[in-house]
């Protein structure tokens, strides 16, 4: 006579992660779109080599933006009347019209302030322009005779 009671199941004890998973995913959606709005305001540049050979793979530029010594634009050789920003985008959109898929090269003067490269570079990415390469002009020193 067996008077202990008998159980058929087989009681395991659970743990209910529903809300973990709920949690693990609101957060992988969160970080997945915070992600894309971080990548959206990111110019690329293609720093020049400072060597002699040139890479045939490279395309031309088709639009080139001058920055001078005392601040001056000029887009593709023509000088601009002022430093505005306004100006240069008007002569970027009068140049190439609408279509932003051109390489832009950004030639420099070596003593040029940051700022008006910075404004040349503010001015192609707000007009949409993906392909930015820069450049500086080396002027030659002059020396002085005693």
């Amino acid at each position: 006579m067996n008077l202990g009671r008998r159980s058929t199941r087989n009681d395991d004890p659970e743990i209910n992660v529903t809300s973990f998973i709920d949690v693990l995913l609101l957060l992988l959606i969160f970080f997945m779109l915070a992600t894309t709005f971080v990548d959206q305001g990111r110019i690329n540049l293609r720093l020049p080599d400072a060597s002699v050979k040139v890479d045939a793979a490279t395309p031309k530029p088709t639009l080139e933006v001058g920055v001078s010594v005392n601040g001056t634009y000029s887009v593709n050789g023509k000088e601009l009347v002022n430093t505005s920003a306004d100006t240069l985008s008007a002569a970027i959109i009068k140049e190439v019209g609408n279509d932003h898929e051109h390489t832009v090269l950004i030639r420099a003067d070596a003593r040029t302030t940051h700022q008006s490269v910075v404004t040349a570079m503010d001015v192609l990415g707000r007009l949409g322009f993906k392909t930015i390469s820069m450049a500086t002009i080396n002027q030659p020193a002059t020396t002085a005779s005693k």
